[in-house]
């Protein structure tokens, strides 16, 4: 599978509330199961998506510093709840609100992580979404990759504390209580 991504096209595709995008990766990120909503959704066939790695959706547009913290949360084996832009292979785009898991054999061993997204509301859309181009200008703002990401992630966990709530308290209060200010227009 080619590394080179599609341009974003500033289109946007929406699927149904009662749709489910499932995805199971092993340890290292690659693709080992992809649901047919996921097949739909990401334009991708099944023998494309199955052992290429998950970021073959990232969106350009989309924070390092979040993945980060997912990956982290994830290699900890702690569930989380993120919201994810994604990057279909025609190149439009779609939000989710993705839950992530880790995955264990029948032994107990830790074999990789399970996923399942759902279209996120439009109101928590509305908040994410400055936040992570705040945290996207950061990023940007330094010229050493690992800087920006070290830096927006300071950022992110700031404004956190600031509001007294983790993560998970931020993403599940979204569509309970005003935005998170970034400081950004």
């Amino acid at each position: 599978m080619s590394e080179t991504r599609p341009n974003p096209t500033g289109r946007v595709i929406r699927f149904a509330d009662e749709d489910i995008i499932v995805s199971k990766t092993d340890l290292k990120g690659r693709i080992t199961y992809a649901n047919d909503v996921f097949v739909r959704v990401s334009g991708y066939s099944a023998a494309e998506l199955l052992g290429a790695p998950h970021s073959i959706l990232r969106h350009p547009a989309m924070p390092r510093c979040v993945f980060k913290l997912l990956w982290d949360t994830i290699a900890d084996r702690r569930e989380i709840f993120a919201y994810v832009l994604n990057l279909a292979k025609n190149g439009d785009e779609y939000w989710v609100f993705a839950h992530v898991t880790p995955s264990y054999n029948l032994t107990g061993e830790h074999v990789g992580y399970h996923s399942n997204r759902r279209a996120p509301h439009a109101d928590a859309l509305a908040q994410v979404a400055p936040l992570y181009a705040a945290l996207l200008a950061e990023e940007r703002r330094h010229a050493d990759r690992t800087t920006g990401m070290r830096e927006s992630t300071a950022l992110v966990l700031n404004l956190l504390a600031k509001h007294r709530v983790d993560y998970g308290q931020f993403v599940f209060g979204l569509s309970k209580h005003t935005a998170l200010h970034t400081g950004a227009a």
